[in-house]
């Protein structure tokens, strides 16, 4: 009798769960919209849910395999989302109906990191944009070039150092070490050596909390805006134990008041006595309501911890994936020497804003197919309210999930042709002026795009100008044949990085030659 009922309940309570894992799976047939067919538990996620791959490689498959369609429908897990493959449709989104979507869905609990301007809705977000956006001003911007500049010189000693003994160099980690210096310098004001092993030792820690896929979002896939429910995070205890005290150390050590760097730090300081920052916003029925956020500690950390996390990663694998490419087309990376060269040696080696502005054309050409075949991810939004797609009759229901296939566009014929080329040419005037304005969104479009764009340039090309006046690259043994996303990470990153041959160059009249 016993074994009967424990059976009976058992048998019940699977019931019960297969349910919950498959109610909403007619949602998007009721609806007449395509997508796959999902799977009990899993939706459409089971490779991203058992970390065999990626949300944007996911993406581009269900793009791929619905090219007659504006949208598709698919389930992560329970949650019905929604995949936008129309181009007119992503500009509306993304900019032109803005504020039917200005939240991207991933809010978190305001401690622990989780009012950062990344992941904030647009409550918060809205005035955390305004406080902060003064600092990515032009003239913010020149004077952390020199910063830059001065971490790039000691990072180059570093590389000459290494190669000497071995020129076959893991390129993801080794970049990494001068973007995280860098990043640290302008936002913090501390001057991290990259053989500083102690304390890039912590950063590189930091940096697996930071980006490493965790329970906690497979917690919110499962129980969408739990996290903010329970004022809990991505981020563990130590994360923001980290970012909280270099803040107060920093700010501590300035005795608050503004040092002549211009980071960061002094930026909180310059504010911190003002309070509230307030912004004004409409709700649904059109009543002007006033929202603020307060710059407390938490906050400001928040603030300093996506800074640094944006600032250093998505510039080394953006970087590291370029390298790659210049490698295995060395007829690209002569030209972008070339370029380099006459360059640097028109203004005697210094480098400034003005020239990484107007005049490295074929950079911005090679680095832009570099972010068009290595996205960092997909954009994801969230609808705010009810919302009919012009010229459809579909509409996308308050709270749903939505996103922009960033790899499958980047990849789709009809706006690149031979996709998987690593062609710069595609980043012409002439083939630019031919494409939909939002086939190509490296940094996000419309008032959500990524705010330290100018940063992240100015970063990248400095590194750059730097390494291809020093070195060259080649392939080695230890090349990979094609590159393996991480599915582990939570943005694009190198399985088991890049190895490539760092070469010393002898000579600067634009020729390669190798030492001997």
């Amino acid at each position: 009798m016993l074994f009967t009922n424990a059976f009976i309940v058992f048998l019940i309570s699977g019931c019960f769960v297969y349910y919950y894992f498959t109610r909403t799976f007619k949602y998007w047939q009721s609806r007449n919209i395509p997508g796959p067919k999902p799977l009990p538990f899993f939706g459409n996620i089971k490779d991203f849910v058992f970390r065999k791959s990626n949300a944007a490689k996911l993406n581009k498959q269900f793009y791929d395999e619905y090219p007659n369609t504006k949208v598709v429908g698919i389930y992560r897990l329970t949650s019905p989302t929604l995949i936008i493959r129309d181009l007119d449709v992503i500009k509306k989104v993304l900019i032109k109906d803005f504020n039917y979507f200005d939240d991207r869905g991933m809010e978190l609990g305001k401690e622990g990191l989780g009012a950062n301007l990344f992941n904030a809705n647009s409550d918060i977000w809205r005035p955390l944009r305004n406080i902060f956006s003064p600092l990515f001003t032009t003239g913010k911007l020149k004077n952390m070039i020199q910063l830059i500049t001065e971490r790039s010189d000691k990072f180059m000693d570093y590389v000459k150092k290494i190669t000497e003994a071995n020129p076959d160099q893991e390129v993801y980690s080794l970049i990494q070490k001068f973007t995280m210096s860098s990043i640290v310098a302008c936002a913090f004001g501390l001057n991290i050596s990259v053989d500083n092993n102690s304390f890039l030792g912590k950063l590189i820690k930091i940096d697996r909390l930071s980006f490493a896929r965790n329970i906690a979002q497979d917690l919110d896939l499962i129980y969408p805006g739990v996290l903010k429910k329970l004022n809990a995070s991505f981020f563990t205890k130590q994360l923001s134990i980290f970012f909280l005290g270099l803040v107060s150390d920093i700010m501590t050590a300035r005795n608050g008041v503004p040092s002549d760097r211009k980071d960061f730090i002094d930026l909180i300081l310059e504010l911190k006595n003002q309070g509230n920052i307030v912004d004004t916003n409409k709700t649904e029925d059109g009543v002007n309501a006033i929202e603020g956020v307060s710059l407390t500690n938490d906050v400001i950390a928040a603030q300093a911890f996506i800074f640094y996390a944006a600032g250093y990663e998505t510039n080394a694998s953006t970087l590291a994936y370029m390298m790659y490419e210049l490698a295995r087309n060395p007829q690209i990376q002569e030209k972008l020497i070339a370029e380099v060269d006459e360059v640097l040696d028109r203004h005697n080696g210094k480098i400034t804003y003005e020239m990484i502005k107007n005049e490295l054309p074929y950079m911005e050409k090679v680095l832009n197919e570099t972010l068009r075949k290595y996205p960092v991810a997909d954009l994801q939004r969230r609808a705010n309210t009810n919302y009919n797609i012009p010229g459809t009759d579909i509409t996308i229901e308050k709270g749903t999930i939505i996103f922009v296939p960033t790899l499958g566009i980047n990849y789709d014929e009809k706006y690149f042709p031979n996709p998987t080329k690593f062609d710069p040419e595609r980043f012409s005037p002439e083939n630019e002026s031919k494409r939909h304005s939002c086939a190509f969104t490296p940094f996000g479009a419309g008032p959500r795009y990524c705010i330290g764009m100018l940063f992240a340039k100015i970063q990248s090309r400095v590194c750059l100008m730097k390494l291809l006046s020093n070195f060259r690259v080649e392939t080695s043994m230890s090349t990979p044949t094609t590159i393996e996303i991480d599915p582990q990470r939570i943005v694009s990153a190198p399985k088991g990085g890049i190895h490539l041959n760092l070469i010393t160059r002898k000579s600067r009249n634009g020729s390669l030659t190798k030492d001997k």
